[in-house]
């Protein structure tokens, strides 16, 4: 039998892992490892090889290691043809950087960290130029800063650091990008790249690390940031003509902008590419979007570039929103604001309150508008899942947010009709996940 065969429930890789299940399954939703296949009743099912990862895991968090670090070790070393079980710890330490240099790397992250914890804007900056006095830039943008900042969202999501904290770290890492953008030699290659953040995305970090690594490869580039408006960005293109557009999404709702971006510029007959998070956590949302997805590793995006370049037509065949999606999506944005209003009418007081202020019903319309227009409702699951944990690490009881699903879903079965059955679907099946105890 061979060991990718999904044959074992969650109760049995608990006891063959010695995990909890609420640690597995976060694992899951953060960082998409291991990825069970689901049963026709939606439970999980697991293979002998996510068995042997999770084990795998395990053993390099408890040699130190971040989950982060570990689950990026062992893409890495796929990516090289390798399989993570056959190498030793050992071996990958040598393979990813001198123990010496590794051992510098995570001390100068950890100060730089504490320095932005602390909001010590000299110190940060002089631990970074410390670092970048010693070690590669890239090395240095990579596993500092970048890693840092992971580290520091990380910290939010468990609740132990503050947004505050997290902006503050996130402004210090733009400022020297830019910089060290700006200080950058002149572009030495013909061709011209366009970097942008398409419609309503506000992250610019991986924007402007990418400008910098390809700028460092001799590329002219032209960053024009965040939320960029698509009727502006066409009128750009056409008296810019670059020979590569390059966007990049972190969240679900930006995802589905950025397809609508890579249609306008590929009907310029613009080559189009792109990366981001959410496209690294959830895979299956490359195929939805006309363009060439670059790479999960910022360090391979000028190699990936080049071959883009080299050859940018054909794109890859893109998946289309079937027309039951497309007037689902329609049916539930024309109803959306009798539901809303049904939906709180429905909820006590506290909680009313509760979702007000958090802007929950704007944040879940968008995500779920999202889904329906990518043509697939099951990539809210990961969103969902990821509130679910945050609530969790914030010490708020998970039936608050089941009570407001379960609300949710009986003003939908009032206001919405035969058009939207997957949303009612959806709903069910959500709701029965949160129910789902360790044997499923």
């Amino acid at each position: 039998m061979s060991n990718d065969v999904p044959t074992f429930n969650l109760k049995a890789v608990v006891r063959e892992t010695g995990l909890k299940p609420d640690t597995i399954r976060a694992w899951e939703r953060r960082y998409g490892v291991p990825k069970p296949r689901r049963t026709s009743g939606g439970h999980r099912l697991y293979s002998q090889r996510d068995i042997d990862l999770l084990k795998w895991m395990s053993a390099r968090q408890h040699e130190g290691m971040s989950i982060s670090r570990i689950v990026d070790m062992w893409k890495g070393l796929e990516g090289e043809g390798k399989d993570p079980l056959q190498v030793t710890s050992h071996s990958m330490m040598a393979q990813n950087a001198p123990l010496n240099e590794a051992g510098e790397l995570a001390k100068a992250r950890q100060e730089w960290v504490q320095a932005c914890l602390n909001f010590d804007a000299p110190r940060a900056d002089q631990m970074l130029g410390q670092a970048f006095a010693l070690f590669p830039l890239e090395s240095v943008v990579l596993e500092v800063m970048l890693r840092g900042l992971a580290e520091i969202g990380e910290g939010w999501y468990r609740g132990d650091v503050a947004v505050q904290q997290e902006h503050f770290a996130a402004s210090l890492a733009a400022r020297r990008l830019q910089t060290m953008i700006a200080a950058g030699p002149a572009p030495t290659r013909s061709e011209r790249v366009v970097v942008a953040g398409p419609p309503e995305e506000q992250h610019t970090i991986s924007l402007l690390v990418i400008s910098l690594f390809l700028r460092r490869q001799g590329w002219e580039v032209i960053d024009l940031g965040a939320n960029v408006p698509l009727d502006r960005l066409e009128h750009m293109l056409t008296a810019m003509r670059p020979q590569l557009v390059i966007a990049s999404a972190q969240h679900l709702p930006t995802a589905y902008t950025l397809r609508a971006m890579a249609s306008s510029v590929t009907k310029l007959h613009i080559p189009f590419a792109f990366g981001g998070r959410v496209f690294n956590q959830q895979p299956e949302l490359r195929r939805h979007v006309a363009g060439h997805f670059l790479s999960e590793s910022l360090l391979d995006i000028p190699r990936a570039v080049q071959g883009v370049l080299h050859a940018p037509w054909p794109l890859p065949e893109v998946v289309e929103t079937s027309s039951e999606y497309l007037s689902a999506f329609e049916h539930y944005r024309d109803r959306l604001p009798l539901l809303e209003a049904e939906l709180m009418a429905t909820l006590d007081p506290k909680l009313r309150e509760m979702v007000r202020r958090a802007g929950a019903n704007g944040y879940f319309a968008q995500y779920l508008m999202a889904a329906l227009g990518l043509g697939d409702i099951g990539l809210f699951e990961a969103d969902l899942n990821w509130i679910q944990g945050l609530l969790a690490a914030h010490h708020l009881p998970d039936d608050v947010l089941r009570v407001y699903l379960e609300a949710y879903r009986l003003s939908i079965q009032k206001h919405l009709d035969r058009r939207a059955p997957m949303i009612v679907e959806w709903f069910d099946q959500a709701l029965e996940e949160f129910g789902e105890s360790p044997t499923g």
